[in-house]
């Protein structure tokens, strides 16, 4: 075989090979690269699964309630079953309650009788008397722990019951007829509601620092001397302050729970 057709047969095999990865390098990379139409169905399938699932979301999650009665064993009783958000209003209470099973007493239609369901919050009853005390008014002052007063006598009072996942926060004041001894607002229910739904979204959601400190400036109890009843035990002393988690202090000692009373 001359020469000249050696070199011709191993040019054009090298030119062959050199041809096949050419053409074969551009198929790979092809395949590689998402299509227009892939990344357009891709958008569309991840838009219907946040659309589902955002519905799913809307079905498992209750809608906030607002429940008006006549006449309730206790406003608390109907507010616990109900999702945070909730309101429950009656006109009288067959067994309304304060703080340590205490009996809270008011005639039909004398009285706002609310209950509010809320999110936990460990200051919520101090939050609450400050709300309170600012949708009354009328130079309404708080009374560690969860008292209203005016013009030094019970106006009104705050029952906070705390659950795992919510916090169910009773209010109660007297408005037209009190007991004997405490003290009436005389303002129109609805009014002062609407105030108070406002003022009580406000300060539940408020950070600590702001609700001690506006509890301090409201408060008719600090820099008094007061005795406070507890199970099987009495302190006496000035009240000083309250804490970072709303106990009271009475000369030097933090007093968590009790009865006040302002001497």
């Amino acid at each position: 075989m001359p020469p000249a057709a050696a070199t011709t047969i191993t040019t054009t095999r090298a030119i062959r090979l050199r041809e096949s990865k050419v053409l074969t390098a551009p198929a790979v990379i092809a395949t590689s690269k998402p299509t227009a139409s892939s990344i357009i169905t891709t958008s569309v399938a991840a838009r219907w699964i946040l659309i589902v699932l955002l519905a799913y979301r809307r079905v498992e999650e209750p809608s906030p309630k607002v429940v008006r009665r006549k006449s309730v064993t206790s406003t608390q009783d109907v507010a616990r079953a109900l999702p945070i958000g909730s309101v429950v209003v009656a006109e009288h209470q067959t067994a309304g309650r304060g703080r340590l099973d205490r009996r809270w007493e008011s005639r039909p239609g004398t009285a706002l009788l609310v209950s509010f369901v809320l999110r936990p919050n460990p200051l919520l009853s101090l939050a609450a008397g400050v709300a309170a005390a600012e949708a009354c008014g009328n130079d309404v002052r708080l009374k560690w722990p969860n008292d209203l007063l005016l013009g030094g006598a019970k106006v009104g009072g705050i029952l906070v019951e705390a659950m795992a996942a919510k916090a169910i926060c009773g209010i109660g004041i007297n408005l037209t007829w009190a007991p004997e001894g405490a003290a009436t607002l005389n303002q129109d229910r609805d009014q002062l509601l609407d105030r108070l739904r406002v003022e009580l979204e406000r300060w539940s959601s408020a950070k600590p620092d702001a609700v001690l400190a506006r509890w301090r400036e409201l408060s008719d109890t600090l820099g008094r001397q007061v005795r406070v009843e507890m199970a099987g035990k009495v302190v006496e002393g000035t009240a000083q302050d309250i804490g970072h988690n709303g106990e009271l202090i009475v000369d030097g000692n933090p007093v968590i729970f009790g009865s006040v009373i302002h001497l």
